[in-house]
């Protein structure tokens, strides 16, 4: 590398001491960690750009965890982003320094809309990927897997038709052990995962546990926690986060905890709204007869099915991908006028999308599939929040914990078989 030679004569001879040390070339250290590793070996250059930083883990071991540690400045990481969507996850992850280094999203029209906004292709079955080995090595995988299997709507809807649903869904209910074989296979530092508040509850907690059981077999320390994107947009979506540690990379306790509910105040529906939006979107007549007479018959039936027509001053219910059907559960209120739908470019703005992404202009799809994909999508603000604190302990361990401020180095673990680990949790006892 042209740069090294015009390092002063000390400073290349101590780089290539830590580097023979190391076991790697002296390009590759630069690369990887001239900033942070080289300040604690107490040498003064200045950082340059690296567009395409290697693997912060690579190779050996790491001491224990440090004591739970507020984020600092962002990170340059490296991560795969599974089951994408239009890139929610993604652009949350971006945001703390990630670099996205391979794509996976099966619907067609979501790999439209994500191909405008990130100029990539995303990967089509993850169920494919789990047995070829197009992956490359990344720091973090970050994962929305479907929802449809633990939905409060999905397990009514099959419960009302006999069909199966959780892991016992063949079609949908299997996919989290696909991820679980990339998991085991690629074995990622960290992990960050995104589904529905009712993952949780769901089959009497059995399907969380098995998730949850399979992470920790497949060797990881595991956090979760339900988090209200209303502190950050408009809107009422509770999600649950699953974050995963290496633990023989971070030790068994490592110095995570999720964000702190933001102090300022929460945002307001009316910030997110059109001044003049195109008359389509105003609810015809019958339509909202109709809704208004079903949302009456519920109510006389004790339950909270129905319309909604938000307060502008307020948070809204939660977008969901059947929005494009009515908009009932998020109405706006009109002078004189029957309420109307969100327009698609409001329904971006409310799940916090930046304003060149989800403009008219930019968008690339329907109507139809733009509420369907942001009705699907996750707040990139709270990835945001929970990234900085997974790279705060990725940061603690680049820098503190390796004893000459190089980077980390993990032996690779045996792999664990998934029929064993499946075999082996369902001889667990529902806690």
């Amino acid at each position: 590398m042209d740069v090294i030679r015009e390092f002063p004569e000390d400073i290349r001879t101590r780089l290539s001491q830590v580097a023979e040390q190391m076991g790697v070339g002296e390009d590759d250290l630069l690369l990887s960690f001239v900033g942070d590793a080289l300040d604690d070996c107490e040498m003064s250059v200045r950082r340059p750009v690296v567009p395409d930083p290697p693997s912060l883990f690579a190779e050996d071991e790491v001491s224990e965890a440090a004591p739970v540690i507020e984020p600092e400045n962002s990170l340059p990481f490296s991560f795969i982003d599974l089951f994408a969507g239009v890139g929610g996850l993604r652009l949350g992850l971006e945001a703390v320094g990630g670099r996205c280094v391979f794509s996976c999203e099966k619907d067609k029209y979501a790999q439209k809309t994500y191909a405008s906004w990130f100029g990539e292709n995303p990967a089509g079955d993850v169920m494919e990927l789990s047995q070829k080995g197009m992956i490359p090595d990344h720091d973090l995988l970050a994962a929305g897997f479907p929802c449809q299997p633990f939905s409060i709507a999905g397990v009514s809807k099959k419960n009302s038709l006999g069909r199966a649903h959780g892991f016992k869904d063949r079609t949908q209910g299997t996919l989290f052990f696909h991820l679980a074989e990339i998991i085991d296979r690629m074995q990622p530092p960290t992990l960050l995962l995104e589904n529905v508040k009712n993952l949780r509850s769901h089959d009497k907690g059995q399907t969380w546990n098995t998730i949850q059981g399979t992470l920790e077999e497949l060797g990881y320390v595991v956090f979760d926690k339900v988090i209200d994107a209303a502190d950050y947009v408009p809107q009422h979506r509770e999600r649950v986060f699953i974050v995963g540690f290496r633990r023989d990379i971070f030790g068994d306790s490592p110095a995570f905890g999720f964000p702190a509910v933001p102090e300022a105040t929460r945002p307001k529906l009316r910030d997110i709204l059109e001044a003049k939006p195109d008359e389509k979107y105003t609810l015809s007549d019958k339509l909202w007869g109709y809704l208004q007479d079903y949302a009456e018959k519920h109510r006389r039936r004790g339950n909270g099915f129905g319309c909604t027509v938000a307060k502008l001053n307020g948070t809204t219910r939660t977008l969901s991908a059947r929005y494009h059907k009515d908009g009932s559960e998020i109405l706006i209120p009109q002078r004189n006028r029957n309420p109307r739908r969100l327009t698609p470019q409001e329904a971006g703005r409310l799940m916090g999308f930046p304003e060149e992404l989800v403009s008219r202009k930019a968008q690339v799809v329907s109507d139809t599939q733009a509420y369907r994909q942001f009705g699907n999508a996750v707040v990139p603000a709270v990835v945001t929040a929970v990234a900085a604190h997974i790279v705060a302990v990725m940061r603690e361990a680049v820098v503190s914990r390796s004893g000459n401020g190089c980077v980390l180095k993990a032996k690779k673990r045996r792999r664990r078989r998934l029929n064993k680990v499946a075999d082996e949790l369902s001889r667990r006892k529902p806690k």
